[in-house]
């Protein structure tokens, strides 16, 4: 029998899946902090947390083996605990307990007091936006709200995450002074659903008086809206967004399919024709607006003929960023009771021609941009160069701008002016503007 670890405890929270995951483990780690835990984010430790997405077929593969290699970690005294929390736990625990039992404890998505306990450590309720921040210094997500009340057929969230939950403004406020005060100085608003902010608590969509309140932080200099639903948007938003220099002119906003039977049958509550009305409307209110989207390809039912239509759609309306992916046919959503009739190279050959026409059209759009000039903030760098982001990209998933550090020194952090010298399909590169 293998003996403990003599060193000290040193928990090591492991974060799989998206940015809402990043935010729940910077909120673990917070509370472990404020217990007097010796806590670190993918890093060693003889105590593991692994924070798990259970959203689509790869993520749930990845989250599964993520946990097998820190049991074999375990098995062979590399590691002493592993404790496993967040989506894939919440969906599949009774699954999980089953086939790996060895695991110490399972947690859900709304379990953290129960596990801080496991850890040792107390839940505190007064830490409000007390996190441990893993992004880079200059910026940080800020989570307006847990949840969703949306019918989409194809997907699982409402199950892991339950009904839409709207924190309040003046919660959110105290943590984007704490964020800023810092050193934060971009705030990425997350939630399932950006659109649905306020109607919980103050019956009305709120999220334009939250932007209100939010621009009055000192520090902050910009702040991103991630993930809007189309469906019942609030126009005012936009007025926000024009209005205030500190809101991006930026929007994510996943659309899924434009072909209106697939529409119907995802349960998107909308139409083709409502959709490009209302991307219409945003670039009418706020022209220079970078509009990022999602699509799903694959889904039950999509024909040729559908795939063709969406296509078309994308070459219209000329997305400046755009992600595709195939659908995943999850149980215990709407649409498993559907046939998952479309061949799995037949999904992925469709979501590649999507990728292409939108990597042409990013090409073209960035060629535009040469001889321009934009306020660039630098994330890290890399290599020979420093790279940063407009205020029309969000980081991992949009453009770069890479400046040369062999011939300007700048620091991670802070805003630059630069012009745009050269552009590829979704690389930028740029020169400092020198005063």
């Amino acid at each position: 029998m293998r003996t403990k670890t003599l060193k000290k405890n040193k928990i090591n929270v492991i974060t799989l899946g998206c940015s809402k995951n990043v935010y729940d483990s910077e909120v673990l780690m917070g509370q472990l902090k404020a217990s007097g835990k010796d806590v670190v984010h993918e890093k060693e430790g003889n105590i593991v947390v692994i924070n798990t997405c259970g959203f689509i077929n790869n993520a749930k593969e990845e989250s599964v083996n993520t946990i097998l290699e820190y049991m074999q970690k375990k098995e062979s005294g590399d590691v002493d605990k592993v404790f496993v929390t967040g989506c894939l736990s919440e969906r599949y625990k009774p699954d999980l307990q089953k086939e790996i039992p060895d695991v110490d404890q399972y947690f859900g998505t709304t379990e953290l007091p129960g596990l801080l306990k496991a850890l040792g450590a107390d839940y505190k309720h007064e830490l409000i936006g007390e996190r441990l921040t893993t992004t880079p210094k200059n910026y940080a997500y800020l989570k307006i709200a847990e949840g969703c009340d949306r019918p989409c057929s194809f997907c699982a969230i409402p199950l892991m995450r339950g009904k839409h939950r709207s924190t309040p403004i003046e919660d959110l406020v105290t943590e984007a002074e704490k964020l800023a005060a810092n050193g934060v100085k971009e705030l990425i608003l997350i939630a399932q659903d950006l659109t649905y902010y306020g109607l919980d608590l103050y019956k009305k969509r709120n999220l334009a008086e939250l932007l209100e309140a939010l621009v009055k932080v000192d520090g902050i200099d910009w702040i991103r809206l991630h993930y809007a639903f189309p469906t019942g948007f609030p126009m005012d938003v936009l007025d926000v967004m024009k209005r205030e220099a500190k809101v991006c002119n930026y929007l994510d906003i996943p659309l899924q399919h434009i072909a209106d039977s697939i529409l119907k049958s995802m349960r998107r509550g909308t139409t083709q024709a409502k959709t490009t009305k209302l991307l219409q409307e945003f670039r009418a209110t706020v022209p220079d607006i970078t509009i990022r989207t999602t699509l799903i390809v694959g889904y039950p039912g999509e024909t040729e003929e559908d795939f063709q239509t969406l296509k078309q759609w994308i070459k219209d309306m000329r997305f400046e960023r755009l992600g595709c992916f195939t659908y995943s046919h999850e149980e215990n959503t709407h649409a498993y009771n559907l046939e998952d009739d479309v061949p799995e190279e037949v999904k992925i050959d469709r979501a590649n021609q999507i990728m292409e026409i939108q990597s042409q059209i990013s090409w073209e759009l960035n060629q535009a941009k040469i001889g321009e000039e934009f306020k660039v903030i630098i994330d890290r760098k890399e290599g020979n160069y420093f790279v940063g982001r407009t205020e029309f990209d969000s980081p991992d998933v949009d453009n770069e701008v890479l400046i040369d550090s062999t011939k300007t020194y700048l620091k991670t952090g802070e805003f630059v002016n630069v012009t745009i010298t050269e552009a590829e399909d979704f690389d930028l590169y740029a020169e400092v503007v020198t005063s």
